[in-house]
Order: structure tokens, then C-alpha cells, then sequence
């Protein structure tokens, strides 16, 4: 019997190599949703339904969480003098390692793992300390070989490919700062 992995999933395209990637490294996968660094709402509900699409089409187990605390995520990004980054990945990591080890799921992972916009060893470092706090495996692998070939299969999809990470901060980088000759 394959042992269970729970793989974070940020986005629906991100999802389609990783979780073939872990099944094919012998894991039985189910996956869970929490990203309350997306913003606005409705970019929230947007990656929300492509993902409820791919796992319908595909048959894969997820776990939605439904709350949205935006409030909470906003006023630990601007208060902390870290990286916002290392917050986003800390706050989402740790719901992934705790439903984890509420249910009995000895690994876990993330989705981000495939994205090349995303700081590696900041993920690495902070899965590997939250695997120590909660006692729950986190699986690195460096998945960003697979990028490209998952976004072309969510475009053949035709599943919804969005431009940001998801939080207000990446969206001012991508756009404003960008227009603006600055990054």
C-alpha cells in the first residue's frame, strides 16, 4: 500500500505535473486548498473553480477550506519585518502539516514547489521546520523542470492560468511595478 502524501495546492495548473510527479514517486495523494493570500475574492473563487473542474474531470480528492481571512493575511504581511513570502508559505504549510497529522497522513507538500517565481530555499528551509513542529514528513523535490509542461496541459485544458501568485503584493509587482520600469 502507497503511503499517503497531503500536497498543498495553490492553483490548478501547478497541480497537474506535482501531482503526477508524487503519484509516480509511489505516494497515494489527496490534496487540500487553502490559500488566503489570494486576493481579490473573486481571483480566489476563479483558481477555486478550476481546481474543482481538474479534480472532478481527473477524480481527485481534495479539501477545500471555505474561510477567507484576507484581514488576518494582510496584517501579518504589513506588520512582520520578514520576507511576506516566508509568512504566506509558514501560514499555508502549517494548515497543510496540521490536517495532516489530524488524519493520519504521514507526508506533505506544496504545489509551489513547481513554480520558478517561487523562493525555493525559503520553501525548503520552512516545510523542513514545520515537519519538525508537527512531526509530519514534507516531501522537497525541485519540480520547476516541470513548469512548462503543466501550464501547456492546463492551456489544452483549457483551465483558467492566472498571472500572479495571488496576493495583493505580487499583483503590485507584476503590474504597477513593472510598467513602471522598476522590479
Amino acid at each position: 500500500m502507497a503511503d499517503k502524501l497531503l500536497l498543498h495546492i495553490c492553483c490548478a495548473p501547478c497541480s497537474i505535473y506535482t501531482w503526477h510527479y508524487f503519484q509516480h514517486k509511489g505516494f497515494k495523494i489527496q490534496g487540500l486548498f487553502f490559500n488566503p493570500n489570494i486576493q481579490p475574492y473573486r481571483e480566489l473563487a476563479r483558481r477555486k473553480k478550476a481546481l474543482y473542474s481538474l479534480a472532478a474531470s481527473e477524480k481527485k480528492e481534495i479539501i477545500y477550506y471555505d474561510d477567507y481571512p484576507l484581514e488576518e493575511f494582510l496584517s501579518m504581511a504589513m506588520e512582520s519585518n520578514t520576507d511576506r513570502c516566508a509568512i504566506c508559505y509558514q501560514w499555508r504549510l502549517k494548515k497543510t502539516a496540521a490536517y495532516a497529522l489530524e488524519n493520519g497522513i504521514p507526508y506533505f507538500s506544496t504545489s509551489l514547489l513547481l513554480s520558478p517565481y517561487q523562493k525555493h530555499e525559503l520553501l525548503k528551509k520552512t516545510g523542513e521546520e514545520i515537519s519538525e513542529e508537527f512531526g509530519v514528513n514534507f516531501v522537497y523535490s525541485d519540480l520547476r523542470e516541470g513548469f512548462q509542461e503543466s501550464m501547456e496541459k492546463a492551456k489544452k485544458a483549457e483551465i483558467y492560468r492566472q498571472g500572479y501568485c495571488g496576493c495583493i503584493f505580487s499583483e503590485k509587482e507584476r503590474y504597477y511595478l513593472s510598467r513602471n520600469g522598476r522590479s
